[in-house]
């Protein structure tokens, strides 16, 4: 359901010149967590998916975010009034500065990193 909601407002922003390259990199972002949350889940052990849980609720916090600003983008009026620019910058921003990151976290998704796992609880 919600990628289907994501994918909605993609096809919308990506009819718009200047939202077109934020919808394909939010369109990249949902296909990452899509890979990762299959991949973390492929061995079918909850232990072996859930290692890394905390990357991959940043990563697809950032997601949902992602998919948050590109809608306030396509709400923001044609205007050049500095509150819209500064909408736009903002978005801008986190789609630069902000979804990038989701790349690191989905690694150790992934690969199923069990680094931090397998660490004996008084190793921490």
């Amino acid at each position: 359901l919600l990628a289907a909601r994501v994918n909605a407002t993609i096809e919308r922003a990506i009819q718009q010149p200047a939202l077109a390259a934020h919808a394909n990199a939010l369109g990249q972002a949902l296909q990452q967590v899509g890979a990762a949350t299959k991949a973390a889940w492929a061995t079918g052990e909850p232990a072996d998916a859930l290692a890394n849980a905390v990357p991959y609720m940043q990563a697809f916090g950032h997601m949902v975010l992602a998919w948050i600003w590109l809608d306030v983008g396509l709400a923001v009026p044609a205007d050049t009034s500095p509150a819209n620019q500064g909408k736009l910058a903002a978005m801008r921003f986190f789609f630069h500065y902000e979804l990038p990151k989701i790349g690191a976290w989905l690694n150790v998704v992934q690969t199923r990193d069990a680094t931090c796992a397998t660490l004996a609880e008084d190793a921490f």
